[in-house]
């Protein structure tokens, strides 16, 4: 029988899934829960309803309950720890009776340009719209109405924390992307100048007191009230009590799924978007927009890349050859169909034979592409063929995270031990997973666990705050989560990396015509 007692439960707020992974004393999944649901674009925002929130996790919440009677015949009556995950950044501002007081303002709102481009100019850091301080310092320049009665603002995992514990402290991987971190809490001096800044539009409330506290990986104290038990568990079968590590960003969640908070470790994940996370010794001398300084959740610097494009065009070529197939009367099991394009592709040109594809059905900031179009062009001496055709296709996928990462190779002079990978991208075993290794020029692992994401990753930062034995969160993970994990390393190969490089070259120079389409409508 499940020992409830030995489990740690993990919630992670998501763009359009809030999921649960329950885990036992081995780390594995053993019960999940799951709640679908959409942000909507009210006057001008994209967010999410406090109805919406709060009958979302308790929908989750419920099914994980339900799944867990079902599996182990037992009534989910607690749990040995938990923790609260969600979309990093937006802006959740309250007044001192805790009502909010304007809608919540997702990460995908680009509605602060002003703010971070100021901030940014002021601070000598890249501050991104989507940063909760962006947010909060755009609201402070358009002199909106609610802000002379902020008392607190808060991420979503943050608030939904609070209403579990009435504990307003967030995790310092969270935090980051709050405001800029420093050591095991905000940059004193960041904040500093900030403060006098705002002070100057009139915004004089303290921020050390309107940010909410941060705390490390670990760390104890936070435990379920009786009103956060029935919030969570309206029936009262779950039982207050518990405790509650830290609440923490999708991006730390990740880190911790992938086992990427050691220095020099890092994670890529591909699905529809694709971003890296590359865990560094120290914060980059320079500034570079295309590049997001966040934290692990024990507190490291770390440096993010976000491509808005990865697989979706990719997928529309898979869609037309199945089509063609059906049409020639037989149909292929798209799986199938998928591992045959992919690997025939790795026998193609390591230069893809004078073949660049773009992928880009929208915009991507770091290549400076306003607006996308999927194009493709190969030079005349070429060899075009299916294999060289796919496997542009496969390394336009990487394209843009290529030359975001390379800012850090090149100016940082950063490097890389190891990648991890997860995401759609790499089902085929050793296709994308190759390609990455090639074009980064560093070994890339893909785990069995890769999919079980986010909510897995916040289960297992609860069980290290209970279970870590004195033990460094990177430590814990290597020893206790991921020593005999199966894990599939593959190393980068010398004529990959050089038939990369001459690819990279050619879609670089060829970017000037993908933006001119980009004003063709």
């Amino acid at each position: 029988m499940l020992s409830l007692e030995k489990t740690y439960l993990g919630i992670e707020l998501g763009s359009t899934r809030i999921k649960a992974s329950l885990i036992d004393e081995n780390y594995e999944p053993v019960a999940s829960g799951s709640h679908q649901w959409e942000n909507r674009l009210e006057n001008g925002y994209w967010t999410y309803s406090l109805e919406d929130i709060h009958k979302g996790v308790q929908s989750c919440f419920a099914s994980l309950a339900k799944d867990v009677k079902s599996k182990h015949g037992v009534e989910l009556t607690t749990v040995g720890a938990m923790g609260i995950s969600a979309m990093m950044h937006g802006y959740m501002a309250f007044d001192k009776d805790d009502k909010l007081l304007v809608p919540f303002r997702t990460w995908r709102n680009t509605t602060t340009a002003q703010a971070a481009e100021e901030l940014t100019n002021l601070l000598g850091f890249n501050i991104p719209q989507r940063w909760s301080i962006a947010h909060l310092y755009q609201a402070v320049l358009n002199n909106e109405a609610h802000i002379s009665q902020i008392a607190h603002i808060t991420t979503l995992a943050g608030y939904i924390n609070y209403l579990l514990t009435g504990e307003r402290a967030v995790g310092i991987g969270e935090a980051s992307g709050i405001f800029p971190v420093e050591g095991t809490g905000y940059n004193a001096g960041f904040m500093e100048l900030t403060q006098k800044k705002l002070g100057e539009y009139g915004f004089t409330a303290k921020l050390e007191e309107v940010l909410p506290p941060v705390k490390l990986a670990g760390e104890e104290g936070a435990k379920l009230t009786e009103e956060g038990a029935k919030f969570l568990d309206p029936t009262g079968v779950f039982k207050a009590g518990v405790p509650l590590c830290p609440p923490e960003g999708d991006a730390g969640t990740g880190m911790a799924a992938s086992n990427a908070v050691k220095v020099k470790t890092g994670n890529v994940s591909a699905g529809t978007s694709i971003f890296s996370m590359l865990v560094l010794e120290s914060n980059p001398k320079g500034v570079y927009p295309e590049i997001d300084m966040v934290a692990t959740p024990d507190g490291k610097p770390v440096a993010m890349v976000h491509c808005n494009n990865c697989c979706c065009e990719l997928d529309e070529w898979v869609d037309i050859f199945s089509s063609f197939c059906q049409l020639m009367g037989n149909p292929v099991d798209k799986s199938v169909l998928y591992e045959t394009l992919y690997k025939n592709a790795m026998t193609g040109d390591a230069d893809c034979g004078g073949v660049t594809a773009f992928n880009l059905l929208s915009g991507e900031p770091v290549t400076g592409v306003e607006e996308g179009r999927p194009m493709y062009f190969r030079m005349p001496d070429g060899k075009m063929n299916l294999a060289n055709f796919f496997r542009a296709q496969l390394y336009s996928a990487f394209a843009s995270l290529k030359i975001g990462m390379d800012i850090l190779f090149e100016n940082e002079q950063v490097t890389a031990a190891q990648f991890t990978g997860h995401g759609g991208l790499f089902k085929v075993k050793g296709t994308a997973q190759q390609i990455l290794a090639d074009a980064l020029n560093t070994p890339v692992s893909v785990m069995e666990t890769a999919g079980e994401g986010g909510a897995w990753g916040m289960a297992l930062l609860a069980a290290y705050m209970v279970r870590k034995n004195g033990k460094s969160l990177a430590d814990w993970l290597d020893s206790e989560v991921f020593a005999g994990m199966e894990k599939q390393t593959v190393n980068p190969e010398n004529s990959g990396s050089e038939g990369f490089a001459r690819y990279i070259e050619r879609y670089k120079s060829a970017l000037g015509a993908e933006k001119i389409l980009g004003g063709v409508h």
